[in-house]
């Protein structure tokens, strides 16, 4: 079960951690420098182009391997925290010859060996499927198929609509169940109405693929491919760009579950909930034209294609748990032609990887026991509550805000909380059945418990405490309906936070990107909910227009820069995470001088403590990416490409300009009539 309801991205920390024994942490204590001058282009001048200047060293000696699509911080660290350390930690639990059934050790060494197990994944072809595969052909009516399909979301087999579970935009206390759009093969609708050639090649090569899938499967079906694309074509031409589901008001319509039936009578929605252990009586339905119109172009489809369709999501939903041939043609298209990555990683590092996707919380429990350092959490919190400080003071000084506004965003930014690390309480897993020899019955049980989960939060109060992202990701959140950001273990380590290094750069680093989550709770979807976590305005009529007038210029501002020919960046997709980057900054910067008090730091290597700081931000995102992921990327993504994350607020900064004494005519300068100051 997806959870198709409005959630900003985001970062936070803990403000409590009791009740979770530690053993012996188990640290690098390797010196990490905290800006290698390497990474320098001297050739470039940082008043121009600022990435090229500060990464052009690295990006020469970083080429893309051939198992990634891009290659920067977040890719190396990820790949250091997975394919090292979590390694090292499987491969000591599957030493262990006598493990309880239902631990977590058991569970993660009898999973982590059933994926390595290939000789028993040929051996059985696609006879895991079989049951499913009966039940599809055994359809003969619309209510038939929303049965099945309804019986195959709950193992994560996608149809063209979906549910989920998440707390209620305007009761944010308690859960409650939303519908929205779903289905497409290649995610996003551009990818079925671009007629440039990039887009037309993928489409082509899509048609392909499911060709040469259906073939392997000794599928009958004659065109596939053209088929299901044709289908798919017509169900994108329906559903709402990405532009556009970013509207929580627009995209949260309350009603009966009675009223969502009539929305969509032939596609029984009862028996598609029945089958998913539904029970509700209310639901927040994301677009209700698309499910009128859904109905009428179900009803027009031939049985036998939507019959194709479902088969076809189904074999491509576990591809990767299939006989070899299945799991490589899967990885040539959606890696490959869409991504641009050459090399499919080793089993080995894919088992591990599988084994973090699907057990990721236990994995984590044992992560956080031997490589989060508690000492960090007490110095990354007193750099969050500075930034806390430096925004409410940028908050009294905004000139185009009323005072009444800004009392309640001062109450929102009181009320904000964070958590660092990894939760307070972990999750009880031990009713999954895993065994060593059974790859997709493991995948099953898995993707089982985590829906059964779902669905028993429905109309009950939401936990605070729960965690969505595991300790070892390399990322974090901000959740506007707990009004909090998360900031997982995993990302507390350099290039983003670095314990070694000057406090320039690592406000320049995790600071600024821990103010840019901060930010979120006040960008273009963020603003929209209140202290409490509520989707309510809070705004004057005035000062939400004043404010709509400033992400309108940087719209425009965004959607002017060309990530590859042909392909410019989305301004109003990026808004959000391009205001969460020009607000982190700011507040990253003037909370760097405030921890100051007067007293600067000396020069490091030729560079005051601001200049460091603009390098401490170029070097978190410091990337090398294919054009096909840079194309992906600038179609799918609420976020700008690398390069522009590194350049594209700079330019409205007066700091930078300062910090690099750029002059007039530098290419990264901006007159002040043409600058942005948001917060």
């Amino acid at each position: 079960m997806k959870s198709v309801a409005f959630r900003a991205a985001a970062l936070a920390l803990v403000v409590s951690l009791a009740g979770c024994k530690k053993e012996k942490e188990e640290t690098d204590t390797t010196k990490v420098p905290g800006f290698e001058l390497t990474s320098l282009d001297s050739t470039a001048k940082a008043c121009d182009d600022f990435d090229a200047y500060a990464n052009g060293g690295w990006k020469k000696n970083n080429p893309i391997p051939g198992t990634e699509s891009r290659w920067g911080a977040f890719g190396i660290l990820d790949k250091e925290n997975k394919e090292v350390r979590l390694k090292g930690i499987i491969e000591e639990i599957t030493k262990v010859q006598d493990r309880k059934k239902g631990s977590e050790e058991q569970q993660i060494a009898d999973y982590y060996q059933s994926f390595l197990d290939t000789a028993t994944v040929e051996k059985r072809a696609l006879e895991p499927l079989k049951p499913y595969l009966d039940k599809i052909n055994a359809v003969t009516s619309l209510k038939d198929l929303a049965a099945v399909t309804g019986e195959l979301q709950k193992v994560g087999v996608e149809t063209v609509t979906g549910f989920g579970v998440e707390g209620d935009l305007r009761n944010s206390k308690v859960n409650i169940l939303y519908q929205g759009q779903d289905g497409l093969s290649l995610g996003e609708r551009s990818y079925y109405d671009r007629t440039d050639s990039s887009t037309v090649k993928v489409r082509g090569e899509f048609v392909k693929h499911v060709d040469k899938m259906f073939s392997m499967a000794g599928f009958p079906d004659a065109n596939p491919g053209q088929t299901i694309l044709d289908f798919e074509t017509k169900v994108a031409k329906l559903q709402l760009t990405n532009v556009e589901l970013r509207d929580p008001v627009k995209t949260y319509n309350k009603m009966a579950f009675a009223d969502l039936e009539k929305l969509i009578p032939d596609f029984d929605q009862k028996a598609f909930a029945d089958k998913q252990d539904i029970k509700t009586d209310t639901v927040i339905v994301q677009n209700k034209p698309y499910l009128q119109n859904l109905n009428k172009l179900l009803k027009a489809t031939p049985i036998a294609t939507l019959k194709l369709y479902t088969k076809w999501q189904l074999l491509s939903n576990f591809a990767g748990f299939l006989p070899k041939k299945f799991d490589q043609e899967d990885f040539r298209f959606f890696a490959t032609v869409m991504r641009g990555t050459k090399q499919q990683k080793g089993r080995t590092e894919r088992a591990i990887r599988s084994t973090d996707g699907l057990l990721g919380m236990p994995l984590g429990k044992l992560f956080v026991k031997k490589y989060f350092p508690e000492e960090d959490k007490k110095k990354v919190s007193e750099m969050i509550e500075n930034v806390r400080t430096v925004y409410g003071e940028r908050i009294d000084k905004l000139t185009w805000m009323s005072d009444s506004t800004k009392a309640k965003a001062h109450k929102k930014l009181k009320a904000f909380t964070y958590k660092i690390g990894y939760p307070d309480k972990w999750k009880d897993y031990s009713s999954i059945e895993i065994a060593p020899e059974k790859l997709f019955e493991n995948v099953i049980a898995a993707s089982l418990f985590q829906h059964k989960e779902q669905v028993e939060k429905i109309g009950k109060e939401v936990d605070k405490k729960e965690w969505l992202m595991t300790p070892q990701t390399v990322n974090a959140y901000y959740n506007p309906l707990n009004n909090e950001v998360v900031f997982p273990a995993g990302i507390l380590q350099p290039p983003f936070y670095n314990r070694n290094a000057d406090d320039a750069i690592n406000y320049g680093g995790i600071i600024a990107v821990i103010g840019h989550e901060f930010t979120h709770g006040f960008d273009d979807q963020g603003s929209q909910f209140d202290d409490e976590g509520n989707l309510k305005n809070w705004w004057t009529a005035s000062d939400r227009a004043n404010f709509d007038k400033l992400t309108k210029r940087y719209i425009d501002y965004f959607s002017g820069i060309e990530a590859l020919p042909g392909f410019k960046i989305n301004g109003a997709l990026t808004i959000g995470e391009n205001v969460a980057d020009l607000g982190g900054l700011t507040l990253a910067y003037y909370a760097l001088e405030k921890s100051f008090n007067g007293k600067e730091p000396a020069p490091i290597d030729g560079f005051t403590w601001k200049q460091r700081f603009f390098l401490g931000w170029a070097q978190v995102w410091h990337m090398n990416t294919t054009n096909e992921a840079l194309r992906n990327q600038v179609q799918t993504d609420p976020h700008s490409p690398a390069r522009d994350r590194i350049n594209g607020p700079l330019p409205h900064l007066k700091e930078f300009q300062a910090a690099w004494t750029c002059g007039a005519g530098s290419k990264m300068i901006l007159p002040d009539s043409s600058r942005i100051v948001i917060w």
